[in-house]
């Protein structure tokens, strides 16, 4: 695959997302009514990470505003709206934006639907937000410290940010082996989809619609954290739940609770 500008990367991941959205990709298929319901009780079960619920304390107060960060499909936003948060979503994909807007109008929730890219936050003010929700797509971004950064410009002092990413091991291991079940070791870190391939894993990856990934370090998240003043608080481990060969030897999967820096 030939080297892609940031601008070529946003626009395959977009489309991929649509074609993903389309096909019925887990992240994609809207909420029914018995999880709304639950949440207009009080009644959260929303995921960062595959399988482990988010603990109900990392939530803020009713009324907070909330953004889903690159959490379209008509899931975690429209519950948090029915939970009784004042609700922004920005999404890459227009596709995921309309699932949001279409189960929030079957279910008479409001929410504010905003398009465009993560690590580019620049449709809000500083300060605008008390709590960023942001499930398991830092992956599809190549610099990950430029999310920490804008989630750490947006967040109010003292609001809290919470996020799933794909542990940097799980891109260590060969692409097409793995699909098998055997693990070996074959691609060094920092991990890229575009850098560390070859012609036959890309063509692999296209013909699932995957969209373009990348395996970030530990040290990026860690100090991209700090250095967008969020200090860390608590964190779980998570798995593919079971579905996948990988969940025999580690988990795939980390969630972290951070706080701004008041």
């Amino acid at each position: 695959m030939p080297k892609l500008t940031p601008d070529q990367i946003l626009e395959y991941n977009r489309n991929a997302w649509t074609r993903q959205s389309v096909n019925g990709n887990r992240w994609t298929v809207p909420y029914g009514v018995e999880v709304i319901e639950r949440a207009r009780k009080g009644i959260l079960e929303l995921v960062l990470t595959p399988s482990k619920a988010v603990p109900m304390h990392w939530y803020p107060p009713n009324e907070s505003a909330v953004l889903c960060l690159a959490s379209g499909g008509g899931q975690q936003v429209p519950a948090l709206a029915a939970a009784g948060y004042k609700v922004t979503s920005f999404d890459l994909s227009e596709a995921q934006l309309k699932a949001d807007e279409s189960v929030a109008r079957q279910f008479n929730l409001e929410i504010k639907l905003v398009q465009g890219d993560m690590a580019d936050l620049s449709a809000f003010e500083n300060e605008s937000f008390d709590f960023v929700f942001n499930p398991c797509s830092t992956t599809f971004v190549p610099d990950v410290r430029k999310v920490y950064k804008e989630v750490g410009r947006v967040l109010k002092p003292g609001g809290t940010f919470v996020t799933g990413f794909t542990n940097p091991v799980y891109y260590l291991f060969d692409l097409l082996l793995q699909e098998k079940g055997i693990f070996t070791l074959k691609y060094a870190q920092p991990y890229s989809d575009l850098e560390s391939l070859n012609e036959e894993e890309r063509t692999f990856l296209n013909s699932t619609d995957e969209p373009l990934a990348f395996g970030h370090s530990l040290e990026d998240h860690l100090n991209g954290h700090k250095e967008a003043g969020l200090t860390f608080m608590e964190m779980f481990e998570d798995s593919w739940g079971g579905t996948n060969a990988v969940d025999k030897y580690f988990p795939a999967f980390i969630a972290f609770r951070s706080v701004k820096v008041s």
